[in-house]
C-alpha cells in the first residue's frame, strides 16, 4: 500500500503518495483545489487536482466519473494528460497532469500578440478540438485561461468539468459569456460542437485585439455586442429559438448591418480576419469546423494532415443518462483508478506518437521567453512562487454549480 503525506494547503488537507514533494497552491474552488508538486519519479513539476468530497452526492460523484474518465481516455499532445490518480484514505480523489508555466488569460494581460504567435496558438487549439470532437465530445468552455502553455509555447486545453456528448438536442447554460455561442445564449433547438469553434473565433480576435472581442456585461449586452459586429441574425434561425420571449426580443430589435472586421482590428492580416469571419457565423452549420480550420490559408506554415491525429474510438457516453446509486458510481470511479494503472504498464502507441515535437517547437522565434521579451539568461517567472494566498476570492460559477475553471480562481 502507497505512503500517504497530510499537508494542509489553503485549509484543506491534502493526503498525497510519498512520491510527490513541495506542495504548493495554484488554485481553489468549491469543486477542487490544486497544487503544483514535484514528481520524485518523473523528476517534472507536476499540477496536483484535489477533488473536493467526490462521493457527498450523486451529482458530485457523477461529475467526478465523467472527468476521471475524459482525462483517462482523451491523450493528445494538445490537451492536458493525466500522469497519474490516486485516491487517499480520507477517500477524496486526486488528478495528477503535467504543469504547465502560464495560461493563455495571463498572457494576454491586456495586449495583443504579436500574429505569429496567435497563429500557433490558433493552430494548436484547432489541432486539438479536431482530436476532441472526432471522440464525439464537446469541451463547451474554451477561455483563455484553459488553454494552458509552456516555455515553447507549446498550448494544452484543460478543464474539461463542463464536456458533454454531442446529443441532438442540448440546453443549458454553458461556457463563459464572452466566449459563448450564440445558439447557446439564445436557446435554440439544438447546439452541438461547433460553440468550441465560435470561441475559437473569439480568442483568436482577443489575441489580435488585445482585449474580449465581446465583453458583455450581462447576456443582453453580450448579445448586443454581437450583433453590433456581425448584424442581426437570419429570421430561419431566429425561428430556432425555443424561448418565446426571447425570440420576441431578437425579432424587435433595430435593424443593424453588419461591419468589417477591420474596423477592430485594423492591423491585422487579411487572412487571420478571414479565418475569424469564417469562426464567428451566427448559424452553426455554415461555421467551419476544427478540421476546416486547420485548413485554412493561415495555418498554412503549420498544418500537417499527417500529423493532426483523430481519436481512435468515440468516447463511451452511455453512463451519462445513467441513474444509479451513489455506491455504484463510486465502484465505477474506483474501477477507473484501477484501470488506469493497468494500462500505464503497456506502451501506448498513439501517446508515443503524441510526445513527437509540434510544428515550430524548435523554432527560437516561438518560445516563451521571447513573447515575454525576457533577456538572455533571464528566467521565466516561477507561478508558484508568486502565489499570494489571500488573493483567492469567490469563484464565479455556471447554473449547474460548476466552476469556471482553476486558473481564474486566482485573482493576482
Amino acid at each position: 500500500m502507497a505512503e500517504f503525506i497530510r499537508s494542509e494547503i489553503l485549509g484543506t488537507t491534502f493526503e498525497t503518495t510519498s512520491r510527490y514533494a513541495n506542495l504548493q497552491p495554484v488554485g481553489l474552488g468549491t469543486a477542487g483545489v490544486v497544487c503544483s508538486a514535484y514528481d520524485l519519479i518523473s523528476e517534472q513539476v507536476v499540477a496536483i487536482k484535489k477533488m473536493m468530497k467526490p462521493f457527498d452526492s450523486l451529482s458530485v460523484a457523477k461529475r467526478t466519473y465523467r472527468e476521471v474518465k475524459l482525462l483517462r481516455h482523451l491523450r493528445h499532445d494538445n490537451l492536458i494528460n493525466m500522469s497519474d490518480i490516486f485516491i487517499s484514505p480520507l477517500e477524496d480523489v486526486y488528478l495528477v497532469t503535467e504543469l504547465l508555466g502560464t495560461d493563455l488569460h495571463r498572457l494576454l494581460n491586456g495586449k495583443p500578440l504579436e500574429a505569429k504567435f496567435a497563429q500557433y496558438f490558433t493552430y494548436q487549439i484547432l489541432r486539438g478540438l479536431k482530436y476532441i470532437h472526432s471522440a464525439g465530445v464537446i469541451h463547451r468552455d474554451l477561455k483563455p485561461g484553459n488553454l494552458l502553455i509552456n516555455e515553447n509555447c507549446d498550448l494544452k486545453i484543460c478543464d474539461f468539468g463542463l464536456a458533454r456528448v454531442q446529443e441532438p438536442q442540448m440546453t443549458g447554460y454553458v461556457s463563459t459569456r464572452y466566449y459563448r455561442a450564440p445558439e447557446i445564449m439564445l436557446t435554440w433547438q439544438r447546439y452541438g460542437n461547433k460553440v468550441d469553434l465560435w470561441s475559437v473565433g473569439c480568442i483568436l480576435a482577443e489575441m489580435l485585439l488585445g482585449r474580449p472581442l465581446f465583453p458583455g456585461t450581462d447576456h443582453i449586452n453580450q448579445f448586443w455586442l454581437i450583433t453590433d459586429l456581425l448584424g442581426n441574425p437570419p429570421d430561419e434561425l431566429i425561428d430556432r429559438i425555443t424561448t418565446t420571449n426571447t425570440r420576441r426580443v431578437v425579432k424587435s430589435m433595430a435593424k443593424r448591418n453588419p461591419r468589417p472586421l477591420r474596423d477592430i482590428i485594423p492591423g491585422a492580416e487579411d487572412a487571420a480576419l478571414n479565418l475569424i469571419d469564417n469562426l464567428l457565423i451566427f448559424d452553426p452549420d455554415r461555421r467551419i469546423s476544427a478540421d476546416q480550420g486547420l485548413k485554412h490559408p493561415w495555418m498554412a506554415p503549420y498544418h500537417d494532415p499527417t500529423d493532426e491525429p483523430i481519436a481512435a474510438e468515440k468516447f463511451d457516453w452511455s453512463f451519462n443518462d445513467a441513474e444509479l446509486p451513489l455506491e455504484t458510481w463510486k465502484i465505477m470511479i474506483y474501477t477507473e483508478v484501477l484501470d488506469f494503472f493497468q494500462l500505464t504498464t503497456t506502451p501506448d502507441p498513439i501517446e508515443e506518437q503524441n510526445q513527437q515535437a509540434l510544428p515550430g517547437a524548435q523554432d527560437p522565434q516561438l518560445q516563451l521567453s521571447s513573447l515575454l521579451n525576457l533577456g538572455e539568461g533571464e528566467l521565466l517567472p516561477d507561478l508558484a512562487a508568486t502565489i499570494d494566498p489571500t488573493k483567492f476570492a469567490p469563484v464565479d460559477y455556471l447554473a449547474d454549480g460548476l466552476p469556471y475553471g482553476p486558473t481564474q480562481f486566482y485573482q493576482g
